[in-house]
C-alpha cells in the first residue's frame, strides 16, 4: 500500500504543479537489482558475495530493506538444462541483514559459504533483496561456477626474527590438471574472525613471507591458501593450519 500511495502522491504532484514529468510506475518501486554478485571457491566451499543496494529500481532511495534470499540450481548437460523452469531454482539461504548468524558482512558487502557441493558439477547463483512490505528486486547478474577439486593445503610453521615474524610453508604435492599460481597469506588478531581478503599474494616458487606490518605487542594469527589454476579458474586451497606471532622489542 505504502508503494502505491508513494506513486500517487507523485503523479499528484506534477498535477498540481502544472507540469509533465516521468511518473513512476508501480512495479519501479522495488529495489534496484543486484549487479555485482560474485561467486570464488575456497577449499571445498563457494564464497558468495554480493553488494546491499542503496537505491530503489527508480532511483530513490532505498530505506526500508527486509533481507536478501539467495537461489542455486544445477546447471545441467545443454539438452537438458532448463533455466526458465519453475522449479530450475531452489533457494539456499534467507537473510535478515539485522540477524546474519553464519552470513559476513563488510561494509555495504555480505559474504556467505555455500559448502553443498559435488565435484565437477556446475551451479548457477542469482540473488534478490526484499523491503518490508514485500516489494521484491529483480533478480541478480547470474553467476556459473564448477566444484573442482582443490589443490592440496600448505602446511605452515612460523619463526620470530627481530623485527617481524616470518612463516614457512611447504610446498603442496602438485595435483594433476592444476597449475600453481601461488599462495595467498591471510592474518587476524586474537580477538577476531580471518578475513576473506588475504594481506599479501606471493608467487609459485616462494614458500616464506616475512610480515613488515606487525604492531607492537599486538598478537596475530596467520594462515595460507593455495592458489591453482584448475582450466579458466582460479581455485584456493582451505586454509592451512593456523600459527600466531607476536613482534614485541622486549624479547
Amino acid at each position: 500500500m505504502k508503494k502505491y500511495c508513494i506513486w500517487i502522491g507523485i503523479a499528484l504532484l506534477f498535477t498540481a504543479c502544472g507540469k509533465r514529468g516521468p511518473l513512476v510506475a508501480p512495479e519501479a518501486l522495488v529495489p534496484a537489482a543486484i549487479n555485482d554478485l560474485q561467486v570464488e571457491q575456497k577449499g571445498n566451499r563457494f564464497l558468495v558475495c554480493w553488494s546491499r543496494p542503496g537505491k530503489e529500481e527508480w532511483g530513490g532511495p532505498l530505506e526500508s530493506l527486509a533481507g536478501f534470499r539467495v537461489f542455486r540450481r544445477d546447471v545441467l548437460p545443454p539438452d537438458q538444462d532448463c533455466e526458465e523452469c519453475p522449479n530450475a531454482y531452489r533457494q539456499v539461504k534467507l537473510i535478515d541483514p539485522e540477524y546474519l548468524h553464519d552470513v559476513l558482512q563488510i561494509g555495504s558487502r555480505y559474504c556467505l559459504y555455500d559448502s553443498e557441493l559435488m565435484d565437477n558439477k556446475t551451479y548457477q547463483y542469482n540473488v534478490v533483496s526484499f523491503e518490508k512490505d514485500g516489494a521484491t528486486s529483480k533478480g541478480s547478474n547470474k553467476v556459473r561456477r564448477t566444484k573442482l577439486i582443490p589443490p592440496a593445503t600448505p602446511v605452515l610453521s612460523a619463526m620470530k626474527t627481530p623485527d617481524s615474524v616470518t612463516l614457512q610453508w611447504k610446498i603442496p604435492t602438485p595435483i594433476p590438471d592444476k597449475t600453481l599460481e601461488g599462495f595467498s597469506i591471510y592474518r587476524k588478531q586474537a580477538e577476531g574472525l580471518m578475513p576473506l581478503s588475504p594481506i599479501a599474494t606471493v608467487p609459485a616458487d616462494t614458500t616464506t613471507f616475512a610480515d613488515p606490518h606487525m604492531e607492537h605487542g599486538v598478537l596475530y594469527y596467520y594462515a595460507v591458501r593455495t592458489r591453482a589454476k584448475i582450466g579458466p579458474d582460479l581455485v584456493e586451497s582451505d586454509l592451512s593450519n593456523m600459527v600466531e606471532g607476536k613482534f614485541s622489542l622486549s624479547e
